[in-house]
């Protein structure tokens, strides 16, 4: 089962805080869209909402078009991933995972311990559950856990039990609030692919929550970035990174963070970082922002339309990549970071092309530019449309 999901105008208080701010979205049946932002934002206080867990103090929540906010937990017909687990201790992982169906199959009597498998008529729901828990047991591969206690389980084998209590009833939407932030990193990556898999599988509609950009764009269909209680933009993985709207979410969709240099346009349009005439044009006039992702910019080598001169303060190797951590005197953030690969920098050091002070480089298609308000201001003169909407998604190479 997968529905569709309505979000309008939600608001939410507690006391003078204003946490949300009339938070609007829909999200598709069968999406996986993530809700991501920095902590304190309201994200998961709009799952919790969603889940009916708390009230709303204005507007309205559809699944499938008919509205649910007046309905309890259990009859929203969603199930809910905590960061904690919120496992039960002192059950073993087959009963952990049967809980939701005990509750909705079995009679109060029947669910009691012991003298519950006397009362009459309780069978066959008895093995309907059993079938179900194995079933689902077998989907996240933890049959032979099933036995265990929690205490007994591995941080990687709780969540899977936690998956699997929420995937027995077979809800219309998945609710994660934060389910992997309790894992090291390595078990993390393994279970994104996992979590990537098991919404193929299922093609049931999630809803997800982390602080965690990589999370957000690995897994998801769409990214809904969230700050101080609103939703800023809404977009696929790749187009929330090449477009962003505004500066905000350009800073915190990526890594190494963006770029950031002050620059001004002349009454024609021509932009300057520093006094110096870069090879391009906005649609504006006066003070605004260069946004350069790390992996557009390069040494120069005479060819670039963007010239910043800089020093070079360290180099931070990371396997296959490389980062450059620069300073620069052009205004705005002193700091800027280049990622090259390891065997452009080699090439750069062999040529001696990496000096201690060193001009950077970038086309004018790679810069992103943002106003004296933080938005997203039109697009380059001159730049081709294919270049705006991909840069960021690339590489330019290094010259040797």
């Amino acid at each position: 089962m997968t529905a569709t999901v309505s979000i309008a105008s939600i608001e939410k208080s507690f006391g003078a805080a204003r946490t949300l701010k009339g938070v609007s979205v829909d999200i598709a049946a069968g999406e996986f869209l993530t809700l991501v932002g920095p902590s304190g934002c309201g994200k998961s206080t709009l799952l919790r909402i969603l889940a009916g867990l708390i009230p709303q103090d204005g507007g309205s929540i559809r699944i499938d078009g008919a509205p649910v906010d007046h309905l309890p937990p259990r009859a929203r017909d969603v199930s809910m991933v905590f960061q904690s687990y919120a496992l039960y201790p002192h059950m073993s992982v087959r009963e952990n995972i049967a809980t939701p169906l005990k509750v909705r199959r079995l009679s109060s009597a029947a669910r009691w311990p012991l003298v519950g498998r006397m009362v009459p008529g309780q069978s066959a729901a008895r093995a309907a559950i059993a079938e179900s828990v194995n079933q689902v047991a077998a989907q996240v591969e933890i049959e032979a856990l099933l036995d265990r206690r929690p205490a007994q389980l591995s941080g990687g084998q709780r969540q899977r039990v936690a998956l699997a209590r929420a995937m027995v009833r077979q809800p219309r939407v998945f609710l994660m609030d934060e389910p992997l932030s309790n894992l090291d990193a390595r078990l993390r990556v393994h279970m994104r692919g996992e979590l990537s898999e098991l919404h193929r599988r299922l093609g049931a509609t999630f809803i997800y929550v982390t602080h965690d950009q990589v999370e957000a764009m690995t897994m998801s269909s769409r990214v809904a970035l969230m700050m101080d209680g609103e939703i800023i933009q809404v977009a696929t993985p790749s187009d929330i990174y090449a477009n962003p709207v505004d500066v905000r979410v350009a800073r915190f969709i990526g890594s190494p963070e963006i770029n950031l240099v002050d620059a001004r346009a002349d009454t024609n349009g021509q932009v300057s970082i520093a006094g110096k005439a870069t090879g391009f044009r906005a649609e504006t006039v006066g003070a605004l922002t260069v946004g350069l992702r790390p992996e557009v910019l390069a040494i120069d080598d005479g060819s670039s339309e963007i010239v910043i001169d800089s020093r070079l303060q360290r180099i931070e190797r990371l396997g296959h990549d490389v980062l450059l951590h620069m300073r620069h005197d052009a205004g705005g953030k002193k700091n800027m970071t280049l990622r090259v690969s390891a065997a452009d920098l080699e090439k750069l050091q062999a040529n001696g092309r990496l000096n201690e002070n060193v001009a950077i480089g970038a086309r004018a298609g790679s810069a992103l530019l943002f106003g004296a308000d933080g938005k997203r201001l039109p697009g380059l003169q001159g730049a081709a449309p294919t270049e705006l909407m991909n840069f960021a998604m690339g590489r330019r190479a290094v010259g040797a």
